[in-house]
């Protein structure tokens, strides 16, 4: 059984994430460093989140390792669904885990560890320096990311408000 578990996601509010997405040099292009991946199913249509990849839940258990080796590069990788309460955060979990399994030396941060330059030096999983990947879960989901970023362009596409005024 892992060790990791609900307990070690850490989340990412909206606005922390969207200043992360303006104030980036690529901005409104998706920072080379992060991935966002949208985990909702059909509830997918009337938006997402600018320059996200959409992996539909039904199809995580065989996209999950494709995912960690595509994603192995990134500095940040933060998952959601609709209200990311249920398939986001497993989706995190299920990611966590097979990193893990795949790379026993995982560099994944999660909660509670050291960073680098932090006190106490390196954390329990960063060797030679190198930089270990942060997983996050979007805080309240699609849902409250529209409701205030719906209508920018910057960090929306395919919006469509009709869809959201009565909810999903």
């Amino acid at each position: 059984m892992s060790d990791i578990t609900l307990a070690n996601l850490e989340r990412i509010s909206r606005e922390d994430l969207s200043q992360q997405l303006l104030n980036s040099d690529t901005a409104p292009a998706l920072p080379s460093n992060i991935a966002i991946i949208d985990v909702r199913d059909n509830d997918h249509i009337g938006g997402h989140i600018r320059g996200s990849t959409w992996v539909p839940s039904a199809e995580l258990d065989y996209k999950t390792p494709e995912l960690v080796r595509t994603l192995k590069d990134k500095e940040v990788v933060v998952f959601h669904c609709a209200l990311s309460q249920q398939r986001g955060p497993s989706a995190a979990l299920r990611y966590l885990r097979e990193k893990n399994r795949l790379d026993p030396e995982n560099k994944t941060e999660s909660k509670g560890e050291v960073k680098e330059g932090e006190e106490g030096g390196k954390g329990a999983n960063d060797t030679e320096g190198k930089g270990k990947q942060k997983v996050l879960v979007l805080d309240g989901g699609f849902t409250q990311w529209q409701e205030k970023f719906g209508e920018d362009k910057r960090l929306t596409e395919g919006y469509n408000k009709e869809i959201w005024e009565f909810g999903q």
